[in-house]
């Protein structure tokens, strides 16, 4: 396990007031810090690399929470470096549309969207382009979703607490909710294929 002077050297953490020759001492903010770090690590699966943008993102007064909310996005976000094909424009085309039908202000090319380009360009690989007919019942799972991830962390005035919730909550939350969805297929697939009894 990474100790607080492996944090500080990473720049993740600022450093303590100095005590003593080899120590340390950490206020309450250092601590809270640290639960964040951990949490994005243990948690969130995301690589110290990755933490460190967040963290610099957080820190930098400049940015915008929408910004910070963008950086903690963007690292966890699976880059999909497909050759292009007559599918994948379709996929292209398809989730184009899926966007204008729901009214999203997002970046059309960006590395969210075309991560799920290529996921539904690789079901429909698999012939599974019937996965269509479900799209825009998860797209509104994802909009009730995301509204309610952005309605807790406005309730925080503080930008600093704010922007750390809107970090935490971006990376703890796709944890949470991929956990949730994993415990409701279960559900579903007792009453939809289990045995009668």
């Amino acid at each position: 396990m990474p100790t607080i002077k492996f944090y500080v050297r990473e720049g993740l953490l600022p450093a303590g007031e100095l005590t003593s020759p080899n120590q340390a001492s950490y206020a309450e903010t250092h601590v809270q810090r640290l639960r964040l770090i951990r949490a994005l690590l243990d948690v969130g699966g995301m690589p110290v690399a990755d933490i460190r943008e967040v963290i610099a993102a957080i820190d930098d007064s400049d940015q915008t929470v929408h910004q910070v909310l963008g950086a903690a996005t963007k690292r966890m976000v699976p880059r999909c470096d497909r050759e292009p094909s007559a599918g994948l424009e379709e996929a292209r085309e398809r989730i184009a549309e899926l966007i204008a039908a729901h009214g999203w202000q997002t970046y059309s090319g960006g590395q969210t969207t075309e991560a799920l380009v290529a996921a539904l360009a690789a079901l429909h690989e698999l012939g599974h382009g019937a996965f269509d007919e479900v799209l825009d019942v998860y797209a509104d799972a994802a909009e009730r979703v995301a509204q309610a991830d952005l309605e807790y962390v406005a309730r925080y005035a503080a930008r600093e607490e704010l922007v750390e919730r809107v970090a935490a909550g971006t990376v703890l939350g796709d944890a949470i909710f991929s956990a949730l969805r994993r415990l409701a297929q279960v559900d579903a697939s007792e009453r939809i294929f289990g045995e009668s009894p």
